[in-house]
């Protein structure tokens, strides 16, 4: 039995100091228990359950090149942070079955994570055969779809995605989608290109609010009429929260994600000199300081369900130099799983926007129920996983890509101050990280999903 003691435990109840104990991978209620009693002092220190992060991007191909985080070293970095499962996208090939993605997604997986680990399925090929396979996907324990409106080897019509609607709505399923409007993208770095315009700061004019706002809409119109439920995946926009808030006053169901970097950083990162903007495009940009602004209330506010990160991580060096005479070829996307706890705690927290029981519904509860694995995941209560975070609220350091276990050369958020880091990590009951690195391990077991989307 592991008892840990001293420190204050952060439930939805409030944050209340009580020993927390653990037999063998599970939380247990701690009473007549006798035998060997091991201590764990967390003293001084938050206890929070283990991270989800609901939305990475490992190994992936995008057609030209792959990601620079594979499942080791993208879940080694998770997991040192405070995350102790990932939802990654298993992504069908076009012409591909959905089995075969899965498949691949779990060969990459098992066995070479060091945190726990769950899929959603990105579908790029829309048919009666792709149809046919939502069952037994279901059955494989993955209860969550993506679509995605932009990218034009990736997406889906406006009718191919009214009838996946329609088919996960009724196995209980809910459906992500990446929200911009694929044409008006198209058209609009075009029309950079043909002006001449190939620097990094055309990137986001080519993608304003308005592409995410009226996709989002667009989506609201097709969540109403297929009575599904619908992720809003990484929200960047005051407009895009309108058409959700407008959506949820008819009743139409709908999570919202939102990300790190559209909470911390601001558009003026793409003005940076010596093609060193290249770092910070990612699909949608990064916007405004009212954006910003406007996403945090609406946090506070609870309209956002959940923080993930969209990591999705590209060398600067030999993969974003991609596009350096043209910003159109720089592959799109962040890193971010490894220092997602630490910057919500330090600018979300210590600056007095949330309380750490809201981070750790954003971070652990919310996620956990979303996506079926609640209270298996999320939850300090019995019976849980004895996922684990003992969070030191004293440490100050300042974030640097030279430490980061994330195998990319650069961090956006380079010289960051950070108040609060994870000191201790413990998965299913081990101890696996300490002060941001890990001592054990990969671990990390598969975690099927149910489906918990009642039909609307």
């Amino acid at each position: 039995m592991l008892c840990i003691k001293g420190g204050k435990l952060v439930t939805p109840a409030g944050i209340n100091e009580r020993d927390l104990w653990i037999d063998g991978e599970k939380i247990v209620s701690g009473e007549g228990r006798g035998g060997r009693i091991e201590v764990y002092d967390a003293s001084g220190c938050l206890v929070f359950p283990g991270f989800i992060d609901a939305h990475t991007h490992l190994e992936m191909d995008n057609g030209v090149t792959v990601t620079a985080d594979d499942f080791p070293s993208g879940s080694a970095a998770a997991l040192a942070g405070g995350t102790t499962c990932i939802l990654d996208f298993a992504t069908q090939d076009r012409g591909g079955a959905l089995r075969d993605a899965l498949d691949r997604w779990f060969r990459l997986a098992e066995g070479r994570s060091y945190c726990d680990f769950a899929f959603h399925i990105a579908v790029t090929d829309w048919n009666p055969s792709t149809k046919g396979e939502l069952a037994d996907i279901v059955r494989r324990g993955v209860t969550s779809f993506k679509v995605y409106m932009a990218y034009d080897n990736l997406r889906l019509t406006d009718e191919q995605m009214l009838e996946l609607l329609k088919a996960t709505r009724e196995l209980g399923c809910i459906t992500g989608v990446h929200c911009e409007l694929g044409d008006e993208v198209n058209r609009r770095v075009r029309e950079e290109l043909s002006a001449g315009h190939m620097d990094v700061k055309y990137h986001p004019l080519s993608r304003p609010n308005e592409v995410e706002g009226r996709a989002v809409r667009r989506l609201m119109e097709l969540a109403r009429e297929s009575r599904s439920p619908v992720w809003v995946v990484h929200l960047s926009t005051r407009e895009g929260l309108a058409e959700i808030r407008a959506a949820r006053e008819k009743g139409v169901a709908v999570l919202v994600e939102t990300c790190p970097q559209y909470l911390t950083l601001t558009e003026e990162v793409y003005i940076k000199p010596d093609f060193e903007a290249a770092k910070y495009v990612c699909s949608p940009p990064i916007r405004s300081r009212e954006d910003k602004s406007e996403l945090w209330k609406a946090i506070k506010g609870g309209e956002v369900d959940i923080i993930s990160t969209d990591h999705c991580s590209y060398n600067f060096a030999g993969q974003k130099e991609l596009g350096r005479t043209d910003f159109s070829k720089i592959p799109n996307g962040l890193p971010g799983v490894e220092h997602r706890p630490a910057l919500i705690w330090t600018y979300g927290v210590c600056r007095g926007k949330i309380t750490p029981v809201r981070m750790a519904a954003l971070l652990s509860e919310n996620p956990a129920r979303a996506f079926g694995i609640y209270p298996r995941k999320g939850s300090l209560e019995p019976g849980s996983d004895a996922d684990i975070v003992i969070w030191d609220p004293q440490f100050r350091g300042t974030l640097t890509a030279v430490k980061q276990l994330q195998k990319v050369d650069y961090s956006p958020w380079e010289g960051f101050a950070l108040e609060g880091r994870a000191r201790a990590v413990f998965l299913r009951g081990e101890l696996c990280a300490e002060n941001g690195r890990i001592i054990k391990g990969p671990c990390g077991r598969y975690v099927p999903r149910r489906a918990t989307w009642r039909k609307h």
